[in-house]
């Protein structure tokens, strides 16, 4: 997916930013701070078929200061998710990344990396007031797509990623992940599925720049 005809010709020169991220993420503005979940449900392979699993999470976003790339400009939130299963201590997911939107087009870019070597890029165009978005990622996309470690792409090849974000009139939001894989010696796709409520326990701190 390229936008290649919109992008200006002095691809060197960068635009002023305002440097108060937290005003200026659109539709991410209601993800910033930090967020506890007590209703995730997981739906992954087993040998023996499906295996639904309830988990708990506490997800931090937290402002960067805005980022360019030549005149390209970014505000963004950095997240880092922690998943247990329920009063359990051991980590049951852990996963890093960013939220960016870039509001000259519109966009929001969700990036994901977890620590079973895997990275995914996922991205869509969205209204700077959304009350509910959807980005995806594909295998082969060279914009937005997944790269996994060899055993990964051997046994569980992750294909496609859907990631879809609701924001609720109480204060919370909500996330709806479809990962889906072909997994050796089946013949039908799974769909890996994840969904949470989030619950924000603590406002955002300001990016660097902001505090300066």
């Amino acid at each position: 997916m390229s936008n290649a005809g919109t992008f200006p010709k002095d691809i060197y020169t960068e635009p002023q930013a305002d440097v108060h991220t937290l005003k200026c993420l659109g539709p991410l503005t209601r993800m910033a701070g930090l967020w506890q979940g007590e209703r995730g449900m997981d739906v992954k392979p087993k040998a023996e078929g499906p295996k639904q699993q309830t988990y708990v999470e506490r997800i931090e976003l937290q402002p960067i200061d805005p980022q360019t790339n030549g005149p390209q400009l970014f505000y963004g939130l950095r997240y880092h998710t922690h998943i247990t299963k329920p009063d359990q201590v051991k980590t049951y997911h852990d996963q890093v990344g960013y939220w960016l939107w870039e509001p000259a087009n519109g966009t929001v870019i969700h990036t994901l990396t977890i620590p079973r070597g895997q990275v995914v890029m996922a991205g869509g165009t969205v209204a700077p007031d959304a009350n509910e978005f959807e980005l995806t990622a594909r295998l082969g996309d060279p914009v937005y797509g997944i790269c996994s470690n060899p055993f990964l792409d051997h046994a569980f090849k992750t294909v496609e990623f859907r990631i879809r974000v609701r924001f609720n009139d109480d204060g919370t939001w909500f996330y709806d992940e479809d990962t889906v894989m072909k997994i050796q010696g089946q013949a039908e796709l799974f769909h890996h599925t994840d969904h949470n409520v989030l619950t924000r326990i603590a406002e955002a701190t300001p990016n660097p720049l902001a505090r300066v």
